[in-house]
């Protein structure tokens, strides 16, 4: 996978060189430029840094996005899979229109206005994806995770989600919610691969990596 490790931090190499897309700091070595990836402004950057190992991502991956926002953590992803291709479903037309505007950039992008409960409204847009990901911070995150990746997660593929407990039940303690979530996706004919907390850079977070039980 590719993403370097700078003085501490861990970067990508810029796909669009001297753009930056959320303010991050820019490193140049040789020919190569590398866009620093924080933590505290991308939970998957949290999740690398605080171990998670098996993630498979390859320079030629197809990715489907769940929550892709204003691009942040997808940007890093476009670096990363500067081959492939990210499927960047976003709800708000807001944010959409930041993500269309990174889109114009980077052409291995596609950003689609839709509701991720609803993933057979864009059925007919998105092929089979090597990675389903999930930033959505909604009581039914696993169940719409799960219905994604039941439609489009190849058979050898992987699954991440970034569950936020507070967004579940504000009244229950985070490791009962992280316990009853991870149920769920087991029950639902899904293994899971690792566990990974992410404070400090997220409080009551925790990312599952996941893949089909055969």
């Amino acid at each position: 996978m590719n993403i370097f490790y700078k003085d501490g931090e861990i970067a990508t190499r810029n796909l669009s060189p001297g753009i930056k897309v959320y303010d991050e700091r820019l490193i140049q070595e040789g020919d190569e430029e590398y866009r620093i990836w924080n933590p505290r402004r991308s939970k998957l950057a949290a999740a690398l840094l605080n171990g998670l190992e098996g993630l498979d991502l390859n320079n030629d991956s197809k990715v489907l996005y769940l929550g892709a926002s204003t691009g942040t953590t997808v940007s890093h992803i476009s670096d990363i899979c500067d081959e492939g291709l990210i499927y960047a479903v976003e709800f708000s037309p807001v944010s959409m229109k930041k993500l269309v505007r990174l889109s114009q950039k980077r052409n291995n992008i596609m950003p689609l206005l839709a509701d991720a409960t609803k993933p057979k409204y864009y059925l007919n847009k998105v092929e089979k994806a090597d990675l389903v990901y999930c930033d959505v911070a909604q009581e039914k995150q696993s169940e719409l995770f799960m219905d994604n990746m039941d439609l489009f997660l190849k058979e050898d593929g992987q699954g991440l989600i970034t569950i936020k407990a507070r967004s579940i039940d504000v009244i229950q303690k985070p490791k009962k919610i992280f316990k009853d979530e991870a149920k769920k996706i087991k029950e639902n004919g899904y293994s899971i691969l690792e566990k990974i907390k992410l404070e400090p850079y997220e409080k009551d977070h925790i990312a599952f990596l996941v893949e089909k039980s055969f």
